[in-house]
């Protein structure tokens, strides 16, 4: 039988079943096989009250709490809450994966968040934010039959590291919209076209993972219009050429391929549109949609118009303007009209969610929120 884990948090005695972690159980990697990367801030507090796994709990402040399980896929229930006052707790996975988003809950109320993670590198990394943070208990059981949504990108699409916030690709908030039945596993790596993903193993390691009926989302094009050798492609040739290893890759293992065009860079005219900089690359990628019969997430025609829906200044709230001083990790600010804060990569995850639950694939679209 595949282990299960049971946490309960805070300073009383732990429940039957449960190991008990107090605010003071460090993550060492080795001994206890769990605990917090971080725990000068972590507190706890014990209400006695109302019962077993909600009367104490951890308040998880600028830490992590990790837990060594072998690879694979889990669902993962979080019990939050505090009986005599209000929560605001954040989720995130692995580097920066966004799962739970200001859940709150009010006083002598408590939720119990369900959510799917896909573990490599053997330990599953949960990192706490929020303003009023509280964790309770955790279940964490292995759930090796569940979907997996696969993602090959860019740097728009891949998880960002915790010390670029607020800098954020759309794939890093895709589990937000998608039930604990299915797993988001984002292999996006920044800088890469179709072409190099390939050359530098990325896509090798997807086809070590994936299953019969998990599903393959790809885009690239931003990169594929580099001059050097190891990520340029043509439109109409070696891109599409590229393109379907990746399609005949997904079918050969039994799983669905979805091809999404690059999103919409910020680039307005002066009547208030937005510049097509992708050109041929989004007309190849339509057309090899319709010669493979393959589902196509046309995120380019979305997002441009959801950009010029907000014009020159609110897209700033978008994408990676930032005013110096803003964000601790870009005291220096930034203007970029590429990539995106978390903010915008909500907004775009929130259109590729969208398109799939238009597409109505099965069983896609039942794991879907």
């Amino acid at each position: 039988m595949e282990p299960r884990y049971r946490f309960d948090f805070g300073t009383g005695d732990p429940v039957e079943g449960y190991t008990k972690v107090g605010p003071d159980a460090a993550y060492d990697g080795a001994a206890a096989g769990y605990g917090f990367t971080r725990t000068e801030r972590v507190n706890a507090k014990d209400r006695g009250e109302p019962g077993p796994l909600r009367r104490d709990f951890c308040i998880p402040l600028d830490t992590a709490f990790v837990v060594d399980v072998p690879d694979g896929t889990y669902r993962i229930a979080a019990l939050i809450g505090d009986e005599i006052a209000p929560t605001e707790t954040t989720i995130r996975v692995g580097q920066g994966r966004l799962v739970v988003h200001k859940q709150r809950t009010a006083p002598g109320h408590y939720a119990r968040v369900v959510f799917a993670a896909r573990v490599a590198g053997g330990s599953l990394k949960l990192t706490f934010g929020g303003l009023t943070p509280r964790i309770n208990a955790l279940e964490i059981d292995p759930s090796p039959d569940a979907c997996t949504i696969f993602l090959a990108g860019d740097s728009t699409v891949t998880d960002q590291p915790d010390d670029g916030y607020p800098y954020a690709g759309w794939g890093q908030m895709l589990p937000m919209f998608v039930k604990p039945d299915a797993a988001v596993a984002n292999y996006a790596l920044s800088g890469r076209s179709s072409k190099s993903f390939i050359g530098e193993g990325a896509l090798d390691r997807i086809w070590q993972a994936i299953k019969p009926n998990d599903y393959l989302l790809v885009q690239f094009g931003h990169n594929d219009q580099k001059p050097d050798a190891e990520r340029r492609t043509e439109p109409f040739t070696t891109y599409k050429e590229t393109l379907k290893l990746y399609i005949d890759g997904a079918r050969e293992r039994g799983a669905i391929p979805i091809l999404v065009t690059s999103v919409q860079r910020r680039f307005f005219e002066a009547d208030g549109t937005l510049s097509d900089t992708h050109g041929e690359y989004l007309v190849a990628m339509r057309e090899l949609a319709a010669e493979e019969n393959v589902p196509l997430v046309d995120l380019v025609a979305r997002s441009k118009e959801l950009f010029e829906r907000l014009g020159p200044e609110k897209t700033k709230d978008l994408f990676m303007w930032l005013a110096p001083g803003e964000f601790a990790n870009f005291p220096d600010g930034a203007q970029d009209n590429t990539h995106f804060q978390q903010q915008g990569g909500i907004e775009v995850a929130r259109l590729v969610y969208e398109e799939l639950k238009r597409l109505q694939l099965q069983p896609l679209t039942l794991f879907l929120r």
